[in-house]
Order: structure tokens, then sequence, then C-alpha cells
């Protein structure tokens, strides 16, 4: 094993995983091995967010409590990510803790970090970079599964948002480079493949050959091995009919659709600049349910933008009530000064958004709990993920309904008979009962389901290895 250690915390969302599992990968090949315990490294690297003030305050609260270890065996504490991309001259003269500033694009500058010839500030164009397959990664998910990045950065206008300036424009992967990524995955017992980026639906219009989505995504449901197809950030404008029919009839895509609709009133989604009227989402819902079978519906709204008014915030609540969504994640508006919402007028009140967003989650909250009870008796398939971070000896898994790290859990009991269960199996399992966001379920036998076993051999060579040099799994921290 090496005597050169690293540590990672990853902050946000599931595209910077996919940033911190190149980095990681990026240090492997270096020559540094992962460890869980940040008194253990000598070096530790914070993947930040900078999306709105929550995810700020956490990133820097995360960089200061870090930098504690400076001193002992910490020779090297780096932060990388949104909140570095934005901000680096302001970090690099608030942090003197902070060695090495690396950008939103440059996850392959650590190498030259890991060998001590860098600047202390590596912040370079957010638009320089977008992940391949020939990358350096190292898969950290649980349950042989993994995240994959369809493109970079987006080109859409919303009032409230500063991912463009944090991220640049769209730069799709080719889909080829994609599909070659996915095999390897495969290839190596990844069972499960979640497809993110920041404008899913948009994948592709920015390639020489304008590349279609729903035949990228038919490519990928048809790689051997695979058994569960997910698809994040679908946004309601053209959902077309090519893409539902493949979601609702492919054996390999699970019937599950994240869409972030932001709000329902047309007068905030003018206001938002999101392109269309809550009309159009109310035929969405209805055309998506329809046409897809035991369709689990995710999607995030945002309260407290600038000129909510107290009408339109029960327009939002009554289109929650219709579409009884199965998990909904609320905002409150965070005022960005480089976002154009900055410059509206009408600003709501903290403590009014506040209690809009506890009023919007406790209905949502009631949804939720009614949805889940409709699965107690049935059966379903469960990828078993490992001991519960709550305790080790209660075992979690999640059924196709369930993302992973973002959604509730399965937890699993062997039942009278003891049956027991093995991380990355696929299980029957009967669900017996539920909480707020979970589910609890029976393992029904002691076999697992037949899976096709990896094509190549644990020791061989693999960018996507999706184990340390030392044979452990890769247990990324996040945040």
């Amino acid at each position: 094993m090496s005597n050169k250690t690293i540590h990672f915390v990853s902050l946000g969302c599931p595209k910077n995983r996919v940033d911190s599992e190149v980095m990681l990968g990026v240090a492997e090949k270096a020559g540094y091995s992962h460890v869980s315990d940040p008194e253990q490294a000598n070096v530790i690297v914070v993947n930040t967010c900078g999306f709105i003030d929550a995810a700020k305050q956490e990133s820097i609260d995360t960089i200061l409590a870090l930098s504690q270890h400076k001193g002992g065996s910490c020779e090297k504490l780096v932060v990388s990510g949104c909140l570095s991309q934005r901000y680096p001259t302001e970090l690099a003269n608030d942090l003197p803790e902070v060695d090495h500033f690396l950008g939103s694009s440059d996850m392959l500058k650590l190498e030259t970090v890991l060998k001590g010839q860098a600047d202390r500030i590596l912040v370079g164009n957010p638009a320089d970079w977008v992940v391949s397959a020939t990358d350096p990664r190292r898969i950290s998910t649980r349950g042989r599964s993994a995240y994959v990045k369809l493109a970079e950065g987006c080109n859409r206008t919303c009032a409230f948002c500063v991912i463009p300036e944090l991220r640049g424009k769209q730069r799709s992967r080719s889909p080829d480079d994609i599909v070659q990524e996915v095999e390897e995955l495969a290839s190596r017992g990844i069972l499960e493949v979640n497809l993110v980026s920041q404008d899913t639906i948009a994948y592709g219009r920015d390639l020489p050959e304008r590349s279609n989505l729903a035949a990228l995504v038919k490519r990928i449901a048809d790689v051997p091995g695979l058994r569960w197809v997910r698809i994040f950030y679908l946004y309601p404008e053209k959902m077309d009919d090519e893409l539902i029919e493949l979601i609702a009839t492919h054996p390999k895509i699970v019937k599950y659709v994240d869409m972030p609709l932001q709000h329902a009133a047309d007068g905030m989604l003018r206001r938002m600049r999101r392109g269309h009227g809550g009309k159009r989402l109310y035929d969405l819902v209805e055309r998506l349910r329809t046409r897809i079978p035991n369709l689990v519906f995710r999607t995030a709204f945002i309260v407290g933008h600038p000129g909510e008014t107290e009408e339109e915030y029960e327009e939002l609540l009554t289109f929650i009530r219709f579409a009884e969504f199965d998990r909904v994640g609320v905002f409150q508006y965070s005022d960005e000064p480089s976002a154009r919402a900055y410059d509206l007028a009408d600003k709501v009140p903290a403590k009014v958004a506040a209690a809009r967003a506890k009023k919007l989650m406790a209905v949502q909250r009631k949804i939720s709990q009614k949805r889940l009870k409709a699965l107690v008796g049935q059966e379903l398939e469960v990828l078993v993920e490992g001991p519960s971070e709550d305790s080790e000896l209660v075992l979690v898994g999640r059924h196709a309904g369930q993302a992973p790290d973002i959604d509730g859990v399965v937890y699993l009991s062997g039942g009278p008979t003891g049956v027991e269960a093995l991380p990355g199996e696929l299980r029957r399992v009967r669900i017996e009962s539920t909480t707020d966001y979970d589910l609890l379920g029976e393992l029904l036998d002691e076999d697992a389901i037949a899976l096709p076993k990896p094509k190549k051999k644990p020791n061989s060579v693999s960018p996507l290895a999706h184990r340390s040099s030392d044979g452990r799994r890769i247990t990324l921290r996040t945040v």
C-alpha cells in the first residue's frame, strides 16, 4: 500500500460527485491511497458547491473544519469546484489555510498539485473541460451503481440561476464516448447507471450532428449487463413522445422521471424565465402519468422568488396536490448578485419564504406517505447497498424508484428465517411498512437474483475501477 494518502469531501449535486471521482482517479494514478479518516490523510480535497447561500456556507464551514488537520499528517488542503470557480481571489485572501484552489473544470490539474509543482490558484475557464471515458475515475456510489455525466454547462437563462457562470455553456459528450464509459462500467459489474447533466433534455443540441437523447439512452440501456438506467434533470420543454415511449417500454429504463419544475403559477414562471406556463405543466403531468405506468415522479420547487405573491404560492400548492409527486425538493430563493433575479423588485422576506417552504413540505409529506403506503405488501426488486449509515447492524437497499443518495431507502430484514444479503446483490423483498420517506422490507429468499458476472478480473487495470488500490471499496464522503 502506498504511504501517500488522500481524503475527499464532495459537496452538492451528483454532477459534483462525478468530478470528485475523477480527482480520486487522478490521485490513485499518482500513487495516493484513499482514506476515509481525514486525520490519516496527507492531502485533503474539498469539492465545493457555490450555487446558493446555504451551499456556500456549508462549503466554507467544511473547509474550516478540515483545515484543523493542517499541522498534523495533512500537508496540503485543496479546494475545488464551483465555489472556488466563482470566488478564487476572495477565497485565497480569506482562507490562508488552503494551499491550492481548483475551479469547476480543473479536476485533472490535481495531478500537478500532487506533484508539488502547482501555483496556488489554478482556476481556469469553466468551459475548458468535460469528463471523458479516458479520464481516470474511481466509482464511489454503493451497490454496484454509478453516475454518468452526459454533458457539462447550461445554455438556459433562468432568472435565479448562476450555473452558466460557474460551469460555462452546454458541452455535450459524444454518444460513442458515453457508451464506451457505460460499457466499461458494465464490464466491471455495475448494474445501475444514473444519467446526469445540468440540462439533460438539451443533450446533443450543441454537437455537430445534433444527437437525440432518446437514441443515446436506448444505446445505453442496450449495453449487456446493466439492469437499471435512470435519467435525471429532464426539463418540461421538448419532452417528446419518443423519449416518453422509451421510458415506458424499455425493460432496463426505470420508470422514474426527475424534472425540476420550480413553480406552477404563470406569473412566477415568466419572472423565472422558464419559457412555459402552468397549464403546460398540468398537461405534462397527466401525459406522463397516463403513458408511463407506475411512474415515480420527482421534482423541485423554489419558494420566495422575487415577486411571488400569496396567490401564486397557493397556485403552487394546488398544483402539488393535483400532481401527487412521489418526491419533492424545495429551495428557498437565494439572492445571488450575478443572477438576473437579483435586480427584480418585490423581494420576499426570508421569514415568509421559510414559512412557505415549511408548509409546502408538510403538504408533500402526506402525499409521499400515501404513495409509499401503496407499496406495502408488494414484492420489489431491491439493489442491496450495504450497512445503513446509522448502524452497521442494519442493511439497506433501494428499489428502482429510489435514486442513490437522493431518495429514501429500503431497510432490509431477514425475517423469521434470518435470510441474509450481500452488498451489490439484487434481491426480492416484500414491503412490510413505511416511514415518512423510507420503506421497511423482508428478504424473501436465500439466493440473489441471477446476475451477469463481470467480464474483467478484479485486479485488472481500469480507469473506472470501483475499488481502491488495496482492494477496499471506496466510500467517498459526501455532504
